[in-house]
């Protein structure tokens, strides 16, 4: 992980007063590298709830399939995070604001993902307003190694991950709920509890 620039790590106030455009209820499930969402998402996939799978890692699999190898794909990590930003802002777009949809991921997840990569988060922040999520749950990292190079995997860019997830969720105005490490079946009903109410 580079040396981040203290400057990139202010969200601007004046974009905070941002007013949201469209109320959703999308569930946002958010964490560092293997914190377990996508058993999560599969989980509550089997349950008949709509989900979102993670940009990022369908950004990866499609440049894969044009033939692009990892390193090509990471050559430029700014337009790398730019891109996936641009992505997730399609498909959440696709999605209609009243069903209840669980999002492995939000729009927000790229702010700090462009420190990581030097950019300036505020660049992206005004997009973050157009939709607001019902909730936003940061799930604490698994005593696993990850086992792709799809982003950063060190375990200070998964701590500054952790931070910077739920520092910026909350600047956004949300409420961020933790999802403790406990077995998979008790981390849905606890997220499942939590949208009930």
């Amino acid at each position: 992980m580079a040396a981040l620039n203290p400057n990139l790590s202010i969200l601007d106030p004046e974009l905070l007063k941002t007013p949201f455009e469209v109320g959703t209820n999308w569930h946002v499930l958010t964490g560092a590298a293997c914190t377990g969402k996508t058993t999560l998402l599969t989980l509550l996939s089997n349950q008949g709830y709509p989900v979102l799978a993670e940009s990022a890692r369908i950004y990866f699999d499609r440049e894969f399939a044009r033939g692009q190898t990892l390193q090509q794909i990471r050559a430029d990590d700014r337009r790398l995070q730019y891109n996936i930003a641009a992505l997730q802002m399609e498909y959440e777009a696709g999605l209609d604001p009243g069903t209840v949809t669980f999002l492995d991921r939000g729009l927000p997840d790229s702010l700090p993902f462009l420190r990581l990569s030097g950019a300036d988060p505020n660049q992206l922040l005004g997009n973050c307003f157009h939709y607001r999520y019902r909730s936003v749950f940061l799930l604490e990292r698994l005593p696993t190694r990850r086992d792709q190079a799809l982003g950063p995997e060190d375990e200070a860019a998964s701590a500054f991950l952790d931070e910077w997830l739920e520092r910026d969720y909350t600047a956004l105005g949300y409420r961020v709920v933790r999802v403790p490490v406990i077995p998979p079946q008790e981390r849905l009903d606890f997220i499942l509890q939590a949208v009930s109410r």
